[in-house]
């Protein structure tokens, strides 16, 4: 930090991150005196940041609430829009830990009025979206493959696939999409000369190249990665027909889940599934009349599923056939 600048924004994030430090423990982390400490302290003053100076044994310096946000000086109104995504954005599972530093940052210098407010919408408030707690990729490599995408810069890539293997990859990006918890970057890759999607929190590297490429004007990066993440290989391959119009169909089944094709007899579900009893039991959730094309396990798991509800049933409404032991008690 070789510049007067720089140490008085690495003060202002020391002072951000503590809720006060002495002057000699700034001064031995800035690398200069406590007299220039107390110059920075009284610049910052003057440029709005309201730094407070405590003389005496256990004095210090520290960040006054106020009306501003150092150093975005942000407004009441857009303070607690940022509040309110950052509380979003940890139900989304986005960057966990940044997302609680950063609103820990942020609760540290609102004024007291806006923060009790803040505080109450917090506790109160309530999504429902249920809580998502996926592995979060490194800012760096979302950033990086943000910027070769904008730029249209093929990247090379390290990436590890769900069964362990590392890959070197060149690709030619679309875009970046972020979908139930897991951010995915999608486009043209070279070694299978495919559209290709990846889970960016599995790249272990992003290295920027000179090649440069367009993108199709046919490319939708949000129905690339929906349309590869229905064809996971997952233990089954399944295909049903629904006999509904397609329509009433996707608004039941995103194409994250399956492909759905219209066909003259009504809709082709085709699908992967690791589990036949869970396939069985989104099917008969559906409430749609269907036919099972293939596997022919997924006839019994849905025999077993119905076997199962009407058991249930019957054990409910009493009407169950009791054992042959002999006339109950009266």
């Amino acid at each position: 930090m070789s510049y007067p600048a720089t140490r008085m924004l690495a003060m202002l994030e020391l002072l951000q991150a503590h809720h006060g430090m002495g002057g000699r423990d700034l001064a031995q982390r800035l690398g200069v005196d406590e007299r220039t400490v107390r110059r920075y302290a009284a610049r910052l003053a003057e440029l709005g940041i309201p730094v407070a100076a405590e003389r005496g044994r256990y004095g210090g310096y520290r960040l006054m609430p106020g009306y501003k946000l150092p150093p975005l000086m942000l407004t009441d109104d857009e303070a607690t829009a940022v509040v309110l995504g950052l509380l979003a954005g940890r139900r989304l599972g986005v960057a966990a830990q940044a997302t609680e530093a950063a609103l820990a940052k942020i609760r540290r210098v609102l004024p007291a009025t806006l923060r009790e407010q803040v505080g109450a919408l917090e506790e109160t408030l309530d999504f429902t979206l249920a809580e998502r707690a996926a592995p979060t990729p490194a800012s760096r490599a979302v950033l990086t493959l943000a910027a070769a995408i904008r730029d249209r810069r093929r990247v090379t890539l390290r990436h590890r696939s769900w069964k362990g293997a590392q890959t070197e990859r060149e690709l030619d990006g679309h875009g970046l999409v972020f979908h139930s918890g897991r951010w995915y970057v999608t486009g043209h890759d070279h070694r299978s000369g495919e559209i290709r999607t990846f889970r960016v929190d599995r790249i272990s590297s992003v290295v920027p190249g000179t090649a440069s490429y367009e993108i199709p004007e046919e490319s939708d990066p949000v129905r690339q990665v929906t349309a590869s993440l229905a064809q996971v290989p997952y233990a089954h391959t399944v295909e049903v027909t629904l006999h509904v119009p397609l329509a009433e169909a996707s608004r039941r089944i995103p194409p994250s889940v399956a492909t759905l094709t219209e066909t003259p007899d009504g809709v082709l579900l085709r699908t992967r599934a690791e589990s036949l009893d869970g396939m069985a039991a989104m099917l008969a959730g559906l409430g749609f009349p269907f036919t099972i094309l293939s596997p022919q396990e997924l006839r019994t798991a849905v025999r077993r599923l119905a076997e199962s509800l009407l058991e249930q049933t019957l054990e409910q409404t009493g009407e169950r056939t009791l054992p042959a032991t002999g006339p109950p008690e009266r």
